[in-house]
């Protein structure tokens, strides 16, 4: 009875507000579901599905290595993460992101036939912005800090990429080196997957990181940039008390709203 009230609540609000995305409905530009709906229903909750195939409300991922993801809307439309000029075998992707933090984490020389090539920095100057609609994919990014090698801070070098597809919103936070406070969580919004580097060491300390993940309050949470399975196990020690923790034997998963864990989720996907 609950469940059907909220709908209902849903529905309605959908009519009142229409450029809110519904799940697998179109992006519409510059409109954030996930914005919209930090601000209405930050509560829902879905069951747990696993599905077989990829349809319409659904979304792929597959754990290229690193930071890469490759993530694939039900249009086709192929995104790649801190792309590095690979995407997987024969894959060139209709868009990919980049961060400035390593060479591990963006290419000078993309592929020319990738029609969109995000910067996480502003090779310009200040903070880089992005806010693409393409087909059913909606992708902005928020600015975040970094430092150098000599500890310098640099600011707006990284990029949390928002990815909106399905209904649902992706977060990649890329080389993150500090905690969120709420100017950022604003502009962030609700997500839904947190794409996280666990590594402890170049981005920052693993129980900083643990304390955005619980601050993001995301269903979803996959580890990235762990290097090998010392620092994982670290990182999944420090989550196992707050979040069921699943081992994958796949690099590649389906995901929709309606297959979100019921209670928040660390999933590992085979890779470093």
């Amino acid at each position: 009875m609950m469940y059907l009230r909220l709908c209902m609540v849903i529905s309605a609000l959908a009519m009142a507000l229409p450029a809110i995305v519904l799940p697998g409905g179109p992006a519409m530009a510059g409109v954030s579901r996930c914005l919209a709906i930090a601000e209405i229903v930050p509560q829902v909750q879905f069951a747990a599905f696993s599905p077989a195939a990829l349809t319409r409300g659904e979304v792929r991922l597959t754990y290229v290595g690193h930071s890469t993801f490759l993530i694939e809307s039900a249009s086709g439309v192929r995104v790649a993460t801190d792309f590095t000029g690979f995407a997987g075998a024969g894959v060139v992707p209709d868009v990919v992101t980049m961060n400035q933090a390593h060479f591990s984490h963006y290419t000078d020389t993309p592929d020319p036939r990738i029609a969109h090539v995000l910067r996480g920095w502003n090779p310009a100057g200040g903070p880089a912005r992005h806010d693409l609609t393409l087909e059913d994919v909606l992708i902005r990014n928020v600015t975040t800090d970094i430092r150098s090698f000599d500890g310098v801070r640099i600011k707006d070098g990284n990029s949390i990429f928002i990815f909106e597809m399905g209904g649902l919103c992706i977060g990649h936070l890329g080389h993150l080196h500090h905690e969120l406070g709420p100017e950022y969580l604003g502009l962030i919004g609700q997500l839904d997957v947190v794409l996280v580097p666990v590594d402890g060491s170049f981005t920052m300390a693993q129980a900083s990181m643990i304390n955005v993940l619980k601050l993001l309050k995301a269903r979803l949470i996959i580890p990235m940039h762990y290097f090998g399975p010392s620092t994982l196990a670290a990182f999944l020690e420090g989550m196992r008390e707050d979040f069921e923790i699943e081992i994958s034997v796949s690099p590649v998963i389906v995901v929709s709203a309606l297959t979100l864990p019921k209670s928040p989720k660390v999933l590992v996907l085979p890779g470093y």
